[in-house]
């Protein structure tokens, strides 16, 4: 029997999408998956150490994982509509907000990355948070801004926040490409044999919780940070979708494309690896 550990976060597409695979509904063989759930930096972070088998990351932490992590083409976070936010108190233009300071949350986030590009200097004003509190940091004037990502999209109404950009919006209007989020990668030691066999057995456990839509349900709000059904709902449709199933030559060419133009300003390093096993 072998034991992988299997990184991911609470948040609801994740948990959504593991479901089956860590609770035993489809057939891994003498494969068990330990699940280690943690927020997306957290993960970044250890991933950065090699600590996890497999894990989700952010796209732009992959950028720097390249040389011992390779992608899989399921269970990642790719889409349209979906990218990050800028929020804030007040009706700021971004311009305004160069000089204040911006919660974000974490450096190796997509969302910082894709802050970066759209603005280099954005990278000097910023504060560290857990996702999950930057809106209440805000509302509170502990920071002038925010960047948010996940549920936060649905739910910084309630706090009073304003969009001030959407930064998923600014990507797809450059590059005319969906918005390259999160991914799966797999140490690149396990071997093709065993990466293209949990790479398969990911596809398999998106494509049971797209079938049987509601028995995840229990397991998706012991982790959520968000309980509302209707908020669970809006983010598993808006994160879970075809590029979930399997990452496709448009998602491919997002990655790419994320990964030159970060090249580009230096925010990551080139790398000699191929992005797949």
């Amino acid at each position: 029997m072998s034991d992988l550990t299997f990184g991911y976060s609470p948040c609801p597409n994740d948990t959504f999408i593991f479901y089956a695979l860590v609770h035993g509904k489809i057939d891994a063989g003498e494969l068990r998956f330990k699940e280690i759930l943690l927020d997306v930096e957290t993960l970044n972070q250890m991933a950065l150490h090699a600590k996890l088998d497999i894990t989700k990351v952010s796209y732009h932490a992959f950028g720097r994982l390249r040389e011992h992590y390779c992608l899989l083409r399921s269970g990642g976070a790719i889409g349209r509509g979906c990218g990050p936010l800028v929020v804030a108190r007040e009706d700021y233009a971004m311009k305004d907000l160069q000089s204040k300071k911006i919660a974000i949350p974490g450096k190796l986030t997509t969302a910082f990355l894709l802050l970066q590009l759209y603005d280099a200097s954005f990278k000097d004003n910023i504060k560290v948070i857990p996702f999950h509190k930057i809106m209440d940091a805000v509302k509170k004037g502990t920071v002038d801004a925010g960047l948010i990502i996940h549920e936060s999209r649905f739910t910084y109404p309630y706090y009073g926040l304003k969009r001030i950009i959407d930064l998923g919006e600014w990507w797809e209007e450059e590059t005319g490409l969906p918005i390259p989020l999160g991914c799966i990668i797999a140490k690149r030691s396990l071997g093709t044999g065993l990466i293209n066999k949990v790479d398969g057995l990911i596809r398999e456990s998106v494509l049971y919780a797209m079938n049987k839509r509601d028995e995840p349900k229990k397991y998706i709000k012991e982790h959520s940070q968000e309980l509302e059904d209707s908020v669970i709902a809006a983010h598993i449709n808006l994160y879970v979708n075809d590029y979930s199933i399997d990452i496709g030559e448009d998602g491919i060419a997002s990655v790419k494309k994320l990964f030159e133009m970060a090249e580009e300003k230096g925010i990551i390093k080139k790398s000699s690896k191929p992005i797949f096993i």
